[in-house]
């Protein structure tokens, strides 16, 4: 065979902004968080270089989805080898590497011989598998979600997505939220009880009674890096189930050692779910996505026909194999804890100088600042946020702004980042307020 003709790839910001805007829909547009679009060319692990070859530290792992760094050498490996012996396979037919990776996931659970994998293609199409999993189980409709939930731009994802940003025209219905247990600005302050009191009036006002599950991610994602409270997920859980619901944990974000002292997020509050979502970081930016399920909760879905055309793709699943691998040899969820920890000591830090921070938190590698107006009236200032994320890129930091306000700056990223960085990024984003 002949060597292919290498395709022409014109790199300058005016030819690639003028195709986006030529031939990119609508729809795609909003989606561009920059005053002047950024080009990265190349990354490697922790690090991105532009265009112009330009270093920076990414802060946002590409929207949570580069878990255990740019380009890992043996995740390349992995999916190259596959790649090159058969790049896909579809689940009509059988093929060793995505069952291997069901095992793998499966063993990272309590009882792994009762769990079940579906693959899909996305996060947002696992969280559609889950809500007809959980209905088809239930026989029930109704579903939960909290008001500032992020679960993904589908139809039905968008359904149980409570920011409003995120919310377009049509939606399909039977869904109720909830308000968030926010510990920094919840509509019934600190604490848990009042808001799991909430999830009981709401099961009986604006639902039938009966429920098929509640849709929660531990530490909400784009919501703003809000952790669930003590006692939360669990009493959410007996309250969800009393209604002959399921408990749904969205991992998507949290997932994979993320949060430094377990491998799920709801690990750390003593509950297991019925179903569990994840993606993102799963692939380190291949794309895969999946529902993990008790077998009970899966098998009524075995009468009809359900499929993803590149859900259990081999490439994607080798990638994912190799991923689990990096954060095992690697100690990758001790290093999103030790690094983590050192990175929010630094956020606290900076709070203390600067008075348009109201709120740092997160747990491990999975971290955010919340900008106020105040810190007395806790108003949220995007403006302020929007500034300091612009200064931030001329820092060379990529994070992102998020919640429902876009008034936090969100950073998530890849599990390598080390002790070595946060010295960094603190004095960073010091220089980034302090430019203002």
């Amino acid at each position: 065979m002949s060597s292919p003709t290498a395709l022409p790839v014109d790199w300058s910001a005016a030819a690639i902004t003028k195709r986006r805007d030529t031939f990119y829909a609508a729809s795609q547009s909003k989606f561009v968080p920059f005053a002047e679009p950024i080009i990265f060319k190349r990354g490697s692990m922790q690090y991105l270089w532009d265009v112009d070859d330009r270093k920076y530290i990414d802060l946002l792992g590409m929207n949570v989805c580069i878990s255990v760094g740019h380009s890992h050498p043996v995740v390349v490996a992995a999916a190259m080898q596959q790649a090159q012996d058969l790049t896909h396979c579809t689940t009509m037919f059988y093929h060793p590497v995505p069952a291997h990776l069901a095992e793998e996931l499966a063993a990272t659970l309590p009882d792994s011989d009762d769990w079940v994998v579906h693959f899909t293609n996305s996060g947002a199409e696992a969280i559609d598998l889950a809500m007809t999993m959980a209905r088809g189980y239930t026989g029930n409709l109704d579903l939960l979600a909290l008001r500032t939930a992020y679960h993904g731009p589908t139809a039905a994802a968008q359904s149980v997505t409570g920011i409003a940003g995120w919310r377009h025209a049509g939606l399909p219905g039977n869904v109720a939220f909830v308000a968030d247990p926010n510990q920094y600005r919840g509509i019934f302050g600190e604490g848990t009880e009042p808001y799991l009191d909430e999830i009981d009036r709401t099961i009986a006002t604006s639902t039938t009674g009966r429920i098929a599950g509640m849709l929660i991610e531990s530490i909400q994602g784009y919501g703003g890096v809000v952790e669930m409270p003590p006692g939360y997920l669990a009493g959410a859980a007996e309250r969800v189930r009393a209604a002959g619901g399921l408990y749904i944990a969205d991992e998507v974000q949290s997932g994979f050692g993320r949060t430094g002292e377990h491998f799920w997020g709801f690990q750390a509050h003593d509950v297991v779910p019925d179903i569990i979502v994840c993606a993102k970081g799963m692939g380190n930016g291949f794309p895969i996505a999946a529902v993990i399920a008790r077998k009970q909760v899966a098998q009524p879905m075995a009468e009809k026909f359900m499929f993803h055309t590149y859900g259990a793709n081999p490439t994607s699943c080798a990638a994912a194999r190799a991923v689990l691998q990096v954060i095992r040899e690697e100690n990758l969820q001790d290093n999103a804890q030790r690094v983590g920890s050192a990175l929010l000591e630094r956020l606290q830090q900076l709070q203390s100088r600067h008075q348009s921070i109201g709120d740092v938190r997160g747990r491990g590698l999975m971290l955010a600042i919340e900008l106020v107006e105040n810190r007395q009236s806790k108003a949220p200032d995007k403006t302020v946020a929007a500034a300091v994320f612009e200064k931030c890129r001329e820092q060379g930091l990529i994070l992102s702004k998020s919640g429902p306000g876009q008034s936090c700056l969100r950073m998530v990223p890849p599990l390598c980042l080390s002790m070595d960085d946060v010295d960094i990024v603190g004095d960073k984003l010091d220089a980034a307020f302090a430019s203002l």
